[in-house]
């Protein structure tokens, strides 16, 4: 039985994800599923280039604002949500239109990997091996772990708490090492065939100043205000969502650490980073479209190739 289809569009940030995303949902009768790690949070809107209003009656959308700021959201999480607004959509005998810049979110559901992090786990065992680990420390700890999961080990530092204990209690519950199960998952068939549509900028120097542009945007817009408005509701500025790009630096600002001028340097230069690993990321896609943007975007041409692409590749 083969796998049902879903498209995927993709790309590094700013370069106009959502809009083709909308546009080839429209042409396909699909709903948008969001694939970003940081749209998932509520309150966070500005600083995560949220689907306005306006978009969202568009089209439906999905996996945006499903966890509270506070929350500490996972890839593991996202996989079990998100996998069930996709057979939703899908029974509803509609598309599922995966957009985001989050790879790993979307290569984990398009994967339909399982993850061990998520089973249940054991309230006392686990007390048990916190307890531990603040008395033995990370190192012991992690020397415990490399006894019988030296590939999981490997990739931990010794202040990793929280991964260490759970891969160390995950074992003593099931007897299979995370490795082991994360090898085994990989062998499955993938859970979907993902028809994938890359976006960027031909030359990265274009991709570049729409970032900067995007971000002067965010700004004008009340990104520092927003973040204001988390920390003054009790957002730990230590919190996961609190170290979204964007959001992290505008709330050292707000406490002195630096000046404003400088937080927004910090944003237009960590986004421009992120973006280049983005770049590498979806390079690794080999069967997919890749649409590269000559200084302006064109829409209208998008939307043609892709449908081509799409039809191509056996969808109607």
């Amino acid at each position: 039985m083969s796998a049902d289809k879903v498209i995927v569009v993709a790309g590094p940030t700013a370069t106009g994800k959502t809009k083709l995303g909308i546009l080839l949902a429209q042409r396909f009768s699909g709903e948008i599923v969001s694939a970003d790690s940081m749209q998932v949070y509520r309150r966070m809107d500005i600083g995560t280039a949220k689907a306005t209003a306006e978009e969202r009656a568009a089209v439906p959308h999905h996996m945006l604002d499903a966890a509270g700021p506070e929350e500490n959201y996972s890839v593991s999480r996202y996989v079990g949500e998100a996998s069930r607004c996709c057979g939703d959509i899908l029974a509803r005998g509609k598309t599922p239109v995966i957009v985001g810049g989050t790879g790993l979110y979307i290569d984990s559901l398009v994967s339909g990997r399982d993850f061990a992090e998520r089973s249940e786990g054991d309230e006392a065992l686990r007390g048990e091996l916190n307890a531990r680990y603040e008395a033995l420390g990370g190192e012991a700890m992690l020397e415990e772990l490399r006894a019988f999961d030296p590939d999981r080990a490997a990739k931990l530092h010794p202040s990793d708490k929280r991964r260490i204990v759970r891969a160390i209690e995950i074992y003593r519950l099931t007897g299979e090492t995370i490795s082991a199960h994360d090898r085994r998952t990989r062998e499955l068939p993938p859970r979907y065939e993902a028809l994938r549509i890359v976006l960027n900028y031909r030359d990265r120097a274009d991709l570049y100043a729409r970032i900067d542009a995007r971000v002067d945007d965010m700004v004008a817009a009340g990104l520092f205000d927003e973040v204001a408005g988390l920390l003054q509701s009790g957002l730990s500025p230590e919190s996961t969502a609190m170290q979204a790009i964007g959001y992290k630096e505008a709330a050292l600002s707000l406490s002195g650490a630096i000046g404003r001028e400088e937080a927004i340097a910090q944003i237009k230069q960590n986004s421009r980073r992120y973006a280049k690993r983005q770049v590498t990321w979806f390079s690794r896609w080999d069967d997919a479209l890749f649409l590269r943007w000559d200084g302006t975007p064109d829409f209208e041409k998008a939307c043609r190739l892709s449908t081509e692409f799409l039809i191509a590749r056996g969808l109607s």
